[in-house]
């Protein structure tokens, strides 16, 4: 953990969401971006992920949610084998995660409520009690319980950005990973949409992983960091991760 400025490992009696050991991290052409390395991230812990870009942040968080294939070393997410799970399975493994992303991705032509909806249909619910109910709970929980009927443009980026975390809490996730959420963001609705993921992770005790390069963020919300460099992960105290 990170707190007033000092790291500490995670403890030893937490459950573990994340293990990663002696991988090797592949882009989209099957090249090595990240060589050798071990990642591990306990229940309700806050993350963050930096380094410049092009340093492989992405395409870890692309590996953790399979993405992209693990071929090398071992890697488990929510108690799925990373190296075993097969496409059939991939939707069972992002069930359990929420992912939001930098470009928001909402779905033009439907309003918020609707873009929802759809998610939850997608997922496997049935119910329509259940799934309005779902959506109201998680649209209250960002603070927008009162935009349900707005289109996405008709919402500033801020409140884009909190429907993308509401569309990610639908399905309980035990991990959100969010791969710069705040980098279409001026810095006072950064700072709104960071208080809710540290929130949100607390309340529920998700896991959270924030790949960012913003590092005014990691000054005003302290939290564990994971740097990537060189190809290798290094924790806050510039310790390799093997």
């Amino acid at each position: 953990m990170y707190a007033l400025g000092v790291f500490t490992s995670p403890t030893h009696d937490m459950k573990s969401i994340v293990k990663i050991s002696n991988a090797n991290i592949c882009q989209q052409d099957n090249s090595v971006i990240l060589q050798n390395i071990s990642l591990h991230i306990g229940e309700g812990e806050f993350t963050y992920l930096i380094g410049k870009t092009g340093s492989g942040k992405s395409s870890l968080l692309k590996t953790l949610y399979a993405a992209l294939p693990l071929t090398t070393g071992h890697g488990e997410v929510a108690d799925f084998d990373l190296k075993d799970i097969t496409r059939k399975n991939v939707h069972l493994l992002r069930r359990k995660l929420g992912i939001v992303f930098q470009d928001f991705n909402l779905l033009t032509d439907r309003n918020v409520a609707e873009n929802l909806l759809f998610v939850l249909r997608a997922t496997g619910w049935t119910d329509e009690a259940d799934m309005n109910k779902r959506m109201q709970e998680v649209l209250t929980e960002v603070g927008l319980i009162h935009k349900q009927q707005a289109m996405p443009y008709e919402l500033s980026g801020g409140e884009q950005q909190r429907v993308v975390i509401a569309r990610a809490l639908l399905n309980k996730p035990i991990l959100l990973l969010a791969d710069e959420p705040t980098g279409n963001l001026d810095p006072e609705t950064s700072d709104d949409v960071l208080t809710l993921l540290r929130n949100l992770a607390k309340q529920h005790n998700t896991a959270v992983l924030c790949a960012t390069h913003d590092y005014r963020i990691l000054q005003n919300f302290p939290a564990r960091i994971i740097r990537v460099q060189q190809g290798k992960l290094i924790d806050d105290e510039g310790i390799t991760i093997r």
